[in-house]
């Protein structure tokens, strides 16, 4: 009759409203399951859960994603963590989360004593969302490397290292991205008061000196030889940023938050701001030294929309780290504590 019966294999899960909050139900493999249509014939396990409980029955991708979550605890618990690195202004500071309008090529984020202003180019913007993948990596192979000038196989390096599709959609937002980041002039300053006076330290400088990188597809890259091999020479004043201030963060969490700059910057800033904050300490959400203006997030219309968003974002970043001690107070401040989320 062409009709079969299935057995779960695996645990079916299902995320909260906005992604944020994790439910699982564990299906056990040793019951059938299975029920049985109007029509008399039986139908598959998925086709009930999503027929009779469809909050239980998620996409491949968001199991991916849970799997990803749950590789990121698992590691963090056995503190075997594989760590990738940022530079200090992106983690302060975050890049755009979507794509400014059309026309405008400045943008600016401030976090207490430090600013970064970045100027894109007029031919292809400024670097906004899965952009700022681009410059981990090359911190990341800055810092293995110990090298100004940076040696890689071919772009599929980068979208293996951060669990990436390698298709031509992907390929083609990469280009995009190397495009944006090699166009964009970066300005970062920060203010520093003494007991007797006032130091000031401002820096301007782009990401690349120069770039030859190959975007093949290939999945085996023996068949490319040494010539084809993409090189990257950061600038001189990139290049001492990484090496003075080379910020840790988990590549297993980058992974998951890849497609999730917001929740990804977030995860990055309170990794290193609860490391560096010697007690605990308030931080408020909005105004000129909030937190909306410090990570890349969008602006909200509404100040309790931005507060609900952030909300959920520090779900996610519990689920991953759940000892984050950082948490909302009164919908208009953020505490914080002293709390190590990456074991070097």
């Amino acid at each position: 009759m062409g009709c079969r019966s299935l057995l779960m294999q695996r645990p079916v899960v299902a995320f909260g409203a906005g992604g944020s909050a994790v439910r699982a139900a564990k299906i056990a493999r040793d019951k059938p399951a299975f029920g049985v249509h109007a029509s008399g014939c039986f139908e598959s396990s998925g086709a009930v859960l999503k027929r009779s409980v469809p909050d239980l029955v998620i996409s491949k991708q968001r199991f991916r994603q849970v799997h990803g979550i749950e590789m990121v605890r698992t590691k963090r618990e056995q503190r075997n963590q594989t760590l990738c690195f940022s530079s200090r202004p992106f983690v302060l500071c975050g890049l755009p989360v979507r794509k400014l309008p059309a026309g405008e090529l400045l943008y600016e984020r401030r976090n207490g004593q430090f600013v970064l202003q970045v100027t894109g180019h007029p031919d292809f913007g400024v670097p906004f969302g899965q952009d700022r993948i681009v410059p981990i990596f090359l911190a990341t192979l800055a810092v293995r490397q110990k090298s100004q000038t940076i040696r890689f196989k071919t772009a599929a390096e980068m979208l293996e290292t951060f669990g990436m599709h390698k298709g031509g959609k992907e390929y083609r937002r990469l280009v995009a991205a190397f495009e944006r980041i090699f166009g964009a002039t970066m300005f970062f300053g920060t203010d520093a008061l003494t007991r007797t006076t006032k130091v000031v330290q401002r820096s301007r400088f782009n990401f690349l000196r120069e770039a030859q990188i190959w975007y093949d597809r290939q999945p085996d890259p023996r068949v490319l030889g040494k010539e084809f091999q993409s090189t990257i020479v950061l600038s001189d004043e990139f290049y001492h940023e990484i090496t003075a201030h080379p910020i840790p963060t988990d590549l297993e969490a980058v992974k998951v938050l890849a497609s999730a700059p917001a929740v990804l910057d977030l995860f990055m800033w309170l990794t290193y701001r609860c490391f560096v904050a010697k007690g605990p300490e308030s931080i408020p959400i909005f105004g000129p030294y909030g937190v909306v203006s410090q990570i890349g997030s969008v602006e909200y219309s509404r100040e309790r929309r931005f507060a609900a968003k952030l909300e959920q974002w520090l779900r996610v970043v519990r689920a991953m780290w759940p000892d984050c001690p950082a948490r909302l107070v009164g919908g208009r401040t953020l505490v914080i504590d002293h709390a190590v989320g990456i074991q070097q």
